[in-house]
């Protein structure tokens, strides 16, 4: 892994208090050249086969989970289980050398509808089973799911610390919605907590191909249980995480779950340290970071440890630094994603009004930036400016590359959207193709540059 350090200011003021961002920047090695290199992986798919998932539903899902069990090793270990008022396994966990891929084919296959949707039933039995044969390497849970959780437990919050519990024991968990209906709120959080990816399928073709996505991941890893010790020494007052990732404070400082990592993924993560007033002139050291990751295919642990210092300077010299453009940009990205967050709840509320505002504060934001000095910070202004067109009935669709999308005047569609795109930006993937808004059109046109 490679880690290297930001600040958007080295320098602090004498006897000043202040307030520092860093900025870390992570690359995991590329992956194993060879499908015979990597280490045997325990996939466990979690399928809601309620009624709402009648018909082209269910079988694209049917159809993308025959197509992993293709691409998976003999040695690999596969199982699903099937939840709508309860819970059932329908493919207990096992190698698939061991089922037979035609014996998998058929038990998948003959998967029905039921009833309505218990999805805490089917995730806690999708655990349970990932627990029973998990080796070394851990388990990773893929939970589709069309609908809105109507029994068992529903609240958001006890789901993410169930599904971050498990990822401490190398449990990762990715969701795939399946099209307006499902409960956008459960979903994300679990996949925030679980460590693993958020996606939004609009339709039965995206869910297969969200499926698809979740597998080349999960092949291609190359780093489990990564994690980024925070250790300020005794000058620093505040930590804060600018990033939505599992953090827990400990004796030593904060400790950030990075999850897994695929081969050559990039990610940033970002925090603010509180520096009280320091009395002496010079470089001083305000915390150590220690990253601490599995390397697969060896199973070897590892942990690489950087200094953070600043340099303490006179107050008329201080004055005129000038803040780090990249950290700035990154702090300018992740306070969208809040937005976006505050958006998705309004719109939960049915207050469109409280959702534009948010999203056009973020917008005005990013313009004040000058998006022209990044390519990335445009990119996020013109994801914004569709949406808002959305909201506001201001895209046309006919005959655009958005025809058959979704009616703009559909607030599920839109609190979806944005949930599904902030659970992956606002966790700073920079690389990874997972995630987010299945099918989402981009554009490559330079109207936003400045």
């Amino acid at each position: 892994m490679h880690l290297n350090t930001h600040l958007d200011f080295d320098l602090v003021a004498l006897e000043t208090d202040d307030e520092i961002t860093v900025m870390i920047d992570l690359e995991a090695p590329s992956g194993a050249a060879k499908d015979s290199e990597r280490p045997a992986h325990t996939t466990v798919v979690v399928l809601d086969r309620s009624g709402s998932m009648h018909g082209d539903r269910l079988e694209a899902a049917k159809r993308g989970l025959i197509e992993l069990v293709a691409r998976l090793d003999d040695r690999d270990q596969f199982g699903v289980v099937v939840f709508d008022s309860q819970a059932a396994v329908a493919v207990p966990a096992d190698t698939v050398g061991t089922h037979g891929r035609e014996q998998l084919r058929r038990r998948i296959a003959a998967i029905d509808v039921g009833g309505s949707t218990d999805l805490s039933s089917g995730y806690l039995r999708g655990l349970q089973e990932a627990k029973r044969v998990a080796g070394p390497t851990g388990a990773t849970i893929v939970l589709l799911s069309d609908g809105h959780a109507n029994s068992g437990e529903t609240d958001p919050a006890r789901l993410r610390a169930l599904a971050r519990n498990h990822a401490d024991q190398r449990i990762t968990t990715s969701t795939i919605g399946i099209g307006t209906g499902y409960d956008e709120a459960i979903l994300a959080e679990v996949a925030t907590g679980g460590s693993g990816n958020h996606s939004f399928a609009r339709g039965p073709d995206e869910a297969a191909a969200a499926v698809a996505a979740e597998v080349d991941g999960l092949l291609g890893k190359t780093v489990q249980a990564a994690s980024l010790l925070i250790a300020p020494t005794a000058e620093v007052s505040t930590i804060g995480v600018l990033n939505d990732l599992p953090a827990t404070a400990t004796a030593d400082g904060v400790i950030i779950e990075l999850g897994d990592f695929y081969g050559g993924e990039q990610r940033r993560v970002v925090f603010n340290l509180g520096v009280p007033a320091m009395a002496a002139l010079g470089l001083a050291q305000v915390a150590e970071v220690t990253l601490t990751f599995v390397a697969l295919p060896d199973l070897a642990e590892h942990t690489v440890t950087v200094p953070i210092a600043v340099n303490v300077v006179p107050g008329d010299v201080a004055a005129g630094r000038i803040a780090a453009p990249e950290v700035t940009q990154e702090k300018l990205l992740l306070a969208a994603q809040r937005s976006k967050r505050e958006a998705e709840q309004a719109l939960r509320r049915g207050d469109r009004d409280a959702a534009r505002r948010a999203l056009s504060d973020a917008r005005s934001s990013l313009s004040d930036a000058g998006l022209g000095a990044s390519e990335a910070l445009a990119t996020e202004a013109r994801w914004i400016d569709r949406t808002i067109g959305f909201m506001d009935d201001e895209v046309d669709l006919a005959g655009s590359p958005l025809a058959g999308a979704p009616p703009t005047s559909d607030s599920d569609y839109l609190s979806h959207r944005l949930a599904a795109d902030r659970t992956q930006k606002s966790r700073g993937y920079r690389t990874r193709t997972q995630g987010g808004e299945v099918g989402e059109v981009t554009d490559s046109d330079t109207d936003y540059l400045e």
